[in-house]
């Protein structure tokens, strides 16, 4: 089911065309990653969906009702921005307090196992806490009330290791419990790619790539060979070839194509080396787009 359609949107701030013609759907309960360097497009994308902009020409509807200035679909969201946003002096409980008065849905009994969750202090005031004690009060608040659409801007900037990781299974848990519907914008593949089911790529204000992970995945893969004499000719021929380099004696390939089928053609010519290795999906991508792979190098880099 499709919750959120974003369709031929376009968004500028005077001279400046932030978004142009930008189309994507996010199915329900799914985590969508949104991608591409600062000044891409994403945040205001984000903004748009959480009813912040309203956007010049196109749509912009969560479960079939348009966001800008509709409480009822905006009591659904919730948005956590690049940098969090707390009503000034407030402590994570007055927060919560506040929240509470907002949100129908609020959940004490949830806030109170995240405080526990994350140690929380929450009669702190939250701007005496560091940026990454910030953005995890910035969760408490927003898994507490139980949103229906998470909107997240570079949400694991400032958090440690453990602490992304702590997170990233707190997203996965309600997307898997409540069909909970993820957006995620970053700048970076690598801190989100095992978390999202489905990736968009933005380069000046635009969508250029759109992918379902499970697929790019499950077809793509790296391979390394060596062979006693030259490379056999027709080794490739049931399978797509997308990139080669020599290193030494040692080929190192990129390939799409059934797995079982790849490691059974390929014994067949009796290789001296032959592994699979793993592969990023910033490598599949680059990969994988041809034309535009310079493109997503520099976007991704």
């Amino acid at each position: 089911m499709i919750l959120i359609k974003i369709s031929n949107v376009r968004k500028s701030f005077e001279e400046l065309e932030a978004l142009e013609n930008v189309s994507i759907q996010v199915n329900k309960g799914s985590i969508y990653g949104l991608l591409g360097s600062n000044g891409a497009g994403k945040t205001t994308l984000l903004k748009l969906l959480a009813g912040i902009y309203v956007q010049d020409e196109g749509e912009v509807a969560i479960d079939g009702q348009p966001v800008f200035e509709n409480l009822g679909t905006k009591q659904k969201i919730f948005f956590i921005p690049d940098f969090p946003y707390f009503l000034p002096q407030y402590t994570v409980k007055q927060m919560a307090q506040f929240y509470q008065n907002i949100y129908l849905s609020w959940d004490q009994i949830r806030y109170e196992e995240l405080v526990q969750f994350f140690q929380m202090d929450v009669q702190k005031k939250i701007h005496k806490f560091s940026k990454g004690l910030q953005r995890q009060a910035a969760f408490i608040l927003a898994l507490a009330t139980k949103p229906e659409v998470l909107i997240l801007d570079e949400p694991m900037d400032g958090l440690d290791p453990v602490m992304r990781k702590k997170v990233k299974t707190l997203l996965i848990e309600d997307v898997a419990e409540r069909e909970m519907t993820v957006l995620i914008s970053s700048h970076n593949l690598r801190e989100v790619e095992d978390i999202c089911d489905y990736v968009g790529i933005m380069h000046k204000g635009q969508i250029i790539i759109e992918k379902e992970l499970d697929d790019l995945k499950s077809d793509t893969h790296k391979i390394q060979l060596a062979f006693k004499e030259k490379l056999p000719s027709g080794i490739f021929e049931n399978m797509k070839l997308l990139h080669q380099e020599q290193r030494g004696s040692v080929l190192l390939c990129i390939v799409k194509g059934n797995e079982e089928e790849i490691v059974a053609g390929i014994n067949l010519y009796k290789p001296v080396v032959f592994d699979i290795l793993p592969l990023t999906l910033e490598e599949i991508f680059i990969y994988e787009m041809g034309d535009v792979g310079y493109a997503v190098q520099n976007i991704l880099g």
